[in-house]
């Protein structure tokens, strides 16, 4: 279980705007952080009315990447309508920012999204899934060497889009995945990255082993999003949009 580190706190609390949330995301939550890892820090921001409806608009996504007392930070943040249209287009990333068990920050408001964004998971995040991996895929056949994280993202992203499929939960950490696929090569896997630097790789004679091993759960994961019992169409806009409007309306003055 990954411990937050005490450094990224003060990080945090220089965020320009009010926060909905802050969470880590990224290899922390898969389950295979290395010594080497940055901390990827996605959340919710809150643009003041005036600076929505203004001349002057402030930004709708805040992005920092930096060394901060020896740790290297990556931070997201999209303002919060950026954040709800996302919601409601399929996309994998900003549900499992949502719903990282890693919590910086949260809010009352974070709790009621968390409840609202279960009415958005749809079959279609299948194909957010499926997409993901393919990129993936090919930065892991590309590499010479080729290395284990490339290739831990492929089966972290496909077991990840079967769990969703079949669950309607979100489930980011490859263990625990693994739990239910019981895929015998995933322990070692995730050992070598641990252990090992960024760049640890793999023999070229383990190729092929991995390419029928993506195909096999590519194909698995398509089979799931066509018999899963995830609507076609989000349900949760109107909840959405009430939740958006009161949220702005509380930074006018």
């Amino acid at each position: 279980m990954t411990t937050l580190d005490s450094r990224l706190d003060p990080f945090v609390q220089r965020h320009p705007y009010p926060l909905v949330f802050m969470t880590v995301s990224g290899s922390h939550i898969y389950g295979f952080p290395s010594p080497d890892s940055d901390w990827d820090l996605r959340g919710v921001h809150v643009l003041p009315a005036r600076e929505v409806v203004g001349l002057d608009t402030g930004p709708d996504t805040v992005e920092q990447s930096t060394l901060h007392e020896g740790l290297e930070m990556d931070l997201v943040t999209h303002d919060v309508t950026k954040f709800f249209n996302l919601l409601l287009r399929r996309n994998g990333y900003v549900l499992e920012q949502l719903y990282s068990p890693l919590v910086l920050r949260t809010s009352p408001e974070h709790q009621e999204l968390k409840a609202l964004a279960n009415g958005c998971i749809t079959r279609h995040h299948a194909h957010h899934y499926l997409g993901f991996a393919e990129t993936q895929w090919r930065l892991f056949e590309k590499d010479r060497p080729r290395r284990v994280k490339p290739l831990l993202y492929v089966y972290r992203v496909l077991l990840t889009g079967l769990h969703l499929m079949r669950t309607g939960r979100v489930e980011p950490n490859l263990l625990i995945l693994n739990e239910h696929q019981r895929l015998p090569y995933i322990p070692e896997l995730v050992q070598r990255k641990l252990e090992g630097s960024e760049k640890g790789t793999l023999k070229e004679t383990d190729f092929s082993f991995h390419e029928r091993e993506f195909l096999r759960l590519r194909e698995e994961l398509e089979r799931a999003r066509d018999v899963s019992l995830l609507p076609n169409e989000p349900s949760s806009r109107a909840g959405l949009h009430d939740l958006l409007v009161r949220v702005r309306l509380a930074t006018v003055k």
